[in-house]
């Protein structure tokens, strides 16, 4: 699902194209290995996985975020075994959702290519300083044709600095990541937090900064409306799904359902969303992830912050499974009834 992207990058950088490393490994927890030290010394790193490749990576996407280093990865977002399943849902990334990453996830391709973009600026801002993690879904973004605006390499630079780095000074060697005990552990873990709460505000700044340059942004940066300003209920939910949302309700006239779509997972939009629905009767929430013994995890976080409204969740698209027009049009009826239990699309 991701090679494609590695085997792209590899031939750009044999072409003279790129000045870069290309560095070969045995696995994907090399990869993540690799993009640690290479960034730890203060060159820009990136890599791509998926589905049981992320999850090889996944002692290692702990230890990037906990050393604050700027890496940047494409996840194309697959089931994860078994049984083996090599299409789209978001069961890989939401794994790792408590792992520190910044996690970013797109409608659309051309939304992919700018995010990258964007993930380095907010990645390497002092007051951030936490790894990104770009989420397309597989198949629907990895393996699409459609048009998209490539930026001028020269914009692009403009736009994006040269990294400032070094992390480590040759000249002033520091071990990091080595020993924390119970005594300042949990103070690491506050940083890393705080941290992640600052990456509001220059997500927020960085979307804006792209959309003045470049003419294209996405919502305020965490969460992107549509058909919200007289809607009664709003469907909630994330990715290319956004896409067939927004036809369903444009082709069929409809006037009373508007779409919350979010774009920053992590750090989670709570403020956003709660300005979003202020004035809805109920909503629904529609994810393509499972927590077994507890549903849609997204939904849960989601009610967590509502307590006045119904939230009626919905699971569906695991493994591939397409979600239809006819499911999105039974999804509003069912969040206009106000839908009580687990509804399986």
């Amino acid at each position: 699902m991701d090679t494609h992207i590695i085997e792209r990058l590899s031939e750009i950088i044999a072409d003279g194209e790129m000045d870069a490393k290309y560095v070969n490994v045995e696995s994907e927890h090399s990869a993540m290995s690799v993009c640690l030290g290479a960034q730890a010394t203060g060159v820009r790193t990136f890599t791509a996985s998926s589905s049981q490749g992320l999850a090889l990576m996944y002692e290692m996407l702990y230890i990037v975020s906990g050393m604050r280093l700027p890496v940047v990865m494409v996840n194309a977002n697959r089931a994860l075994s078994a049984p083996l399943n090599i299409w789209n849902d978001w069961s890989d990334s939401f794994g790792a959702r408590d792992s520190g990453w910044i996690q970013l996830y797109c409608e659309s391709a051309q939304e992919a290519l700018d995010t990258v973009i964007q993930a380095y600026k907010i990645a390497e801002d002092a007051r951030v300083r936490l790894p990104v993690m770009v989420c397309i879904d597989g198949f629907f973004l990895s393996h699409v044709y459609e048009p998209v605006d490539i930026p001028d390499a020269q914009a692009v630079g403009k736009f994006l600095p040269k990294f400032a780095g070094p992390v480590i000074d040759f000249d002033k060697p520091v071990s990091q990541g080595m020993w924390a005990g119970p005594e300042c552990y949990q103070d690491f873990k506050k940083e890393q937090n705080d941290a992640m709460i600052r990456a509001m505000e220059v997500i927020h700044e960085i979307n804006k900064e792209f959309k003045e340059q470049f003419g294209r942004g996405y919502g305020n940066g965490f969460i992107e409306t549509y058909n919200m300003e007289n809607a009664k209920y709003a469907l909630i939910t994330m990715g290319s799904l956004a896409g067939t949302a927004k036809h369903v309700i444009r082709e069929n006239k409809i006037h009373d359902v508007g779409l919350i779509r979010i774009k920053s997972f992590r750090p989670f939009p709570f403020a956003e969303i709660k300005k979003a629905i202020k004035d809805v009767h109920a909503l629904g929430v529609l994810e393509k992830n499972l927590s077994p013994g507890l549903g849609g995890a997204l939904c849960h976080e989601v009610r967590g912050m509502v307590k006045t409204k119904n939230v009626s969740s919905f699971i569906g698209g695991l493994g591939g499974r397409d979600v239809k027009i006819d499911d999105f049009m039974k999804i509003f009826d069912d969040i206009r009834h106000e839908k009580k239990e687990l509804v399986w699309v």
